[in-house]
């Protein structure tokens, strides 16, 4: 026998030892079917790959968040508040947790549109594995992987994990903190690691977006205390550890920006104390439930009546606006819940399949009830954070009652679950009739096959229901798919932003959003009469749409004007109604064409809005203006309203300050201070609206006044104004 040397044996070993933690990543757990792992890891490689496919259409997506992204690449003061501008004039009106992975990557990459939105897939992809690592752990690996491809291809998944608003890091949390909880649901011993887990979950999330975290904390800490196997008193202490790790993860950020001295740190955007606790409980917090929102414009149907943002009630998830994003599945989510909690309706109280049922329903039901309600800004794009409750429910619903196929009432559930499916994908394809015409009666023939085939599939033999069971899935996504296509193959730009083919919602495509046309047309909606939202007579201010075109519609601030299109007389002449292709940049809306309305409830694009949706476009000329000595002011320029700041800023990359915070009607700076930074050099040029204006902004809800209004005045009265391309420059280092 020949001896083998340490050597030789070290040599050996390591590939070896490469190749068993390969296998092991390829084959997963031992209890798992051969197929589950690839399965699993082919979902992922599948989205990652439709999620970054044609990224760069979409440029600097919403260049409000890009423009916070770039100012913090650049300063790390910038980075930890959130703030619009490197010089750290005002934060963006949401805490920063969501811009802090975009800012590292700018800092590391540079900046562009792939290093700002390639976080946001990785948050995607993200989502879908703690999706299906949540499900599988106790309805199996199919479940996990029905789970998985629901969320992946529900058009606003698709549409918000390619983006950069702060709703695709929101999603992943939400979904992580329901992770923690169902494990911990799992045994007594380990389980306060898990809920901590949970607590800084919700912590991260509450710094992500708010209030809105706390949705689904009230039914996940119901169903612990009653479902959990530890004793009565363990388990409130285990829940009160995981409030103070709420607490901590969520709240050290809140008190440094509290105690911070307010002089020498940003104002909080979107408050009117310069307050983010403010901000939190009112424009962030209440305002969005009773849509009294101080700062807004536009919003709040309030009683639940049709207003600014859209008739409430327990169909608004399913209206024309909203439909099409989210609710394809919705009708066999909540069916599958219900029959998930009559299967296991006489468990133990610790039975972790019902527990998984409550946690995932009780998520769903808050969300949905809340959302369907809320009287203040809405937009289509908030209905990401059903996705994953909606995705889990499809998947373990599906699983429990495949497992139950044997007893009538079970196939009875499977195939109810594809004929509504069938019947609801039917209808929402209805309402884009030029968008593949086959698919609506295909998906709709093809369910009701399944459904049929289901209904004997405990009878039938096993392989004819899996090919029911599969027809009726494929004709349940196929709807959804076809939409995330279409979502994917577009830009989408501004605050504004709706999944799938013109006609399915209410927003931005392409560089100028996309959102209801002056021509009269709406993408093929409501007969180019009203816009879908449920703006009183069809356009804030009594605006209506008249023989193609939009009548005596008023801001509070004054006039609308569309980007790029004229004004006369109370009307905005009709616009060619198409979308141009998108050139990777921030830009208007083509001439005459009015995009959708801002997260503040602003009007978008240049003209008098002063770009409080879309900015404005940035020529050649403008961007050498800018850059001439620049490094020599604090700001390059300020603007009326954050999206026309942000344009300028990300076309030169230098600090611009955007006056009055998103809409232009946050209290900051005063006159009296802006005055004071003219006085010392700090600013060189403010920048006006186009055609001559001075970009005056909403100045506050009231209307024409507010700090932003009596700037621009001011620099109109003491500045001479030249055109540069399409803007009015005034050079404030030069007086009249």
């Amino acid at each position: 026998m020949t001896a083998t040397t340490p050597t030789a044996t070290a040599a050996h070993a390591a590939p070896t030892a490469r190749t068993g933690r390969l296998a092991r990543l390829w084959r997963g757990r031992p209890e798992d079917a051969p197929w589950a792992r690839p399965a699993f890891l082919g979902l992922l490689a599948v989205t990652t790959v439709l999620y970054l496919w044609n990224l760069s259409a979409s440029g600097y997506a919403n260049s409000f968040y890009s423009a916070a992204v770039q100012a913090g690449g650049e300063s790390w003061k910038a980075f930890f508040f959130g703030s619009l501008d490197a010089a750290n004039a005002i934060t963006v009106d949401k805490p920063p947790a969501a811009l802090w992975p975009m800012a590292l990557s700018v800092r590391l990459f540079g900046l562009g549109s792939w290093q700002i939105l390639v976080p946001e897939v990785l948050m995607g992809v993200g989502t879908v594995a703690v999706l299906y690592a949540a499900v599988r752990r106790r309805f199996g690996a199919g479940a996990g992987l029905i789970a998985g491809a629901v969320l992946a291809l529900t058009p606003v998944a698709a549409l918000m994990f390619r983006f950069n608003n702060p709703d695709a890091l929101l999603a992943l949390l939400m979904t992580v903190a329901v992770y923690g909880v169902l494990r911990a649901l799992e045994r007594a011993e380990g389980a306060a690691k898990w809920l901590v887990l949970a607590g800084v979950a919700f912590g991260f999330a509450f710094l992500t977006k708010t209030l809105q975290a706390f949705l689904i904390l009230p039914p996940l800490a119901l169903v612990y205390a009653v479902c959990a196997p530890a004793r009565p008193l363990r388990r409130f202490g285990q829940l009160g550890l995981a409030g103070l790790a709420l607490v901590v993860s969520g709240g050290w950020w809140v008190a440094l920006v509290e105690l911070w001295p307010a002089a020498s740190r940003p104002y909080v955007g979107g408050s009117q104390n310069n307050s983010f606790l403010e901000l939190t409980f009112g424009y962030n917090g209440l305002g969005r439930i009773n849509g009294n929102e101080v700062g807004s414009v536009g919003g709040g149907g309030g009683g639940g009546q049709g207003g600014g943002w859209g008739e409430t009630g327990p169909l608004r998830m399913f209206n024309d606006s909203i439909g099409g994003q989210i609710s394809w599945l919705l009708p066999a989510a909540l069916l599958l819940l219900l029959a998930g909690l009559v299967v296991t309706w006489r468990a133990p109280r610790t039975d972790t399949a019902r527990a998984a049922f409550l946690v995932w329903g009780g998520a769903l039901l808050m969300t949905l009830g809340v959302f369907s309600f809320m009287a203040g800004i809405f937009h289509e794009y908030y209905t990401v954070a059903l996705a994953p409750y909606l995705a889990a429910l499809i998947g373990m619903g599906a699983a429990v009652l495949w497992e139950e196929r044997t007893r009538f009432a079970a196939s009875v559930g499977l195939a109810a679950a594809a004929g509504v499916t069938a019947w609801w994908g039917w209808t929402l394809l209805g309402r884009t009739p030029d968008h593949l015409p086959w698919l609506r009666w295909t998906v709709l023939v093809a369910g009701a096959v399944a459904a049929l085939g289901l209904l004997a599939a405990g009878r039938a033999d096993r392989r004819l229901g899996l090919a029911a069971a599969g027809l009726g899935l494929a004709a349940g996504l196929a709807g959804p798919f076809a939409y995330t296509l279409e979502t994917l193959s577009t830009g989408h730009q501004g605050s504004i932003v709706t999944a799938g083919p013109a006609g399915a919602g209410f927003g931005g495509r392409g560089p100028g959003g996309g959102g209801p046309r002056m021509d009269g047309g709406d993408g093929g909606r409501n007969g180019g009469t009203q816009p879908p939202n449920g703006f009183p007579n069809g356009f804030p201010g009594g605006g209506q749409t008249q023989g193609g075109q939009f009548q005596g519609g008023q801001f509070p601030g004054g006039r609308m004007q569309p980007p790029g299109g004229q004004s006369q007389g109370g009307q905005n002449q009709p616009s060619t109604g198409q979308n141009q292709p998108s050139t990777g940049q921030t830009g208007q809306a083509p001439a005459g064409q009015m995009p959708g309305f801002g997260e503040r409830g602003g009007m978008g694009g240049g003209g008098g809005m002063g770009g409080l949706l879309n900015g404005a476009s940035v020529g050649a000329e403008a961007k050498e203006k800018l850059l001439q000595d620049a490094d020599a002011y604090t700001w390059a320029a300020a603007a009326v309203g954050a999206q026309n700041a942000a344009s300028y800023q990300l076309a030169t990359e230098k600090p611009v300050m955007a006056i009055g915070g998103f809409n232009g009607s946050d209290p900051s700076p005063t006159l009296a201070q802006f005055k004071e930074y003219v006085a010392e050099g700090k600013i060189h040029y403010f920048i006006g609206s186009g055609g001559g204006g001075t970009g005056g902004g909403m100045g506050g809800p009231g209307g024409g006044a507010g700090s932003s209004s009596e700037i621009s005045t001011w620099v109109q009265e003491n500045f001479a104004a030249v055109t540069v391309g399409s803007a009015t420059f005034y050079d404030l280092t030069s007086e009249k």
